[in-house]
């Protein structure tokens, strides 16, 4: 999505050869009309898919997320990296390790909240080792949920995330590929 490479060059800053900082419009403070034209794109490219629920993790996916659950009118459902005493005990769980902040984190679906048979897109803000991603599969599998596919805004290609979610049966969208780092650059992928 060439509004989005634009946008990454523009604002996006490099940090330690292997983080993508882009803060200024995905997640901390978000550009609502870049949000809304990648939620488009990646329903195009889902075009053809019956899609009940959406599902993220908390939070920097939220945006993303629910600008696609809004034009499809459909609910979204986000993983809670905290036990919530509101949720109860009967969830579906995964741990995922977070790439940017190194840790380990154990999440929550409530089972109230994906059902058995429900076409489930995944939608997060970035793919870079595929954690994020397997893990939500594997709640989605948990709840016998189908899987149509993952859709992210941004992809570090060579963190190998897609790899691992087409290896398990997932169609992977994205709306800009880093292929490298270089000179502190962004190097994108051709799509």
């Amino acid at each position: 999505m060439k509004l989005l490479e634009e946008k990454i060059l523009k604002d996006g800053k490099i940090l330690n050869n292997d983080i993508l900082k882009v803060d200024s419009f995905l997640n901390h403070q978000i550009d609502p009309v870049l949000i809304d034209s990648l939620a488009e794109d990646m329903l195009n490219f889902f075009k053809n898919q019956r899609i009940d629920k959406v599902l993220t993790i908390e939070t920097s996916g939220i945006a993303v997320a629910y600008a696609v659950a809004r034009i499809i009118k459909a609910p979204l459902v986000f993983a809670k990296k905290s036990k919530s005493a509101t949720v109860g005990d009967d969830v579906f769980t995964a741990e995922i390790k977070s790439f940017t902040r190194n840790l380990v984190s154990k999440v929550t679906v409530s089972n109230k909240y994906l059902k058995e048979g429900e076409n489930v897109l995944i939608v997060d803000d970035f793919l870079a080792e595929g954690n994020a991603g397997l893990g939500l599969l594997s709640i989605c599998n948990q709840a016998k949920a189908n899987v149509i596919g993952f859709a992210t805004a941004i992809e570090k290609g060579f963190q190998g995330g897609r790899k691992k979610l087409e290896d398990n049966g997932v169609k992977v969208y994205s709306g800009a590929i880093i292929k490298a780092f270089e000179n502190n650059k962004p190097v994108f992928e051709e799509q």
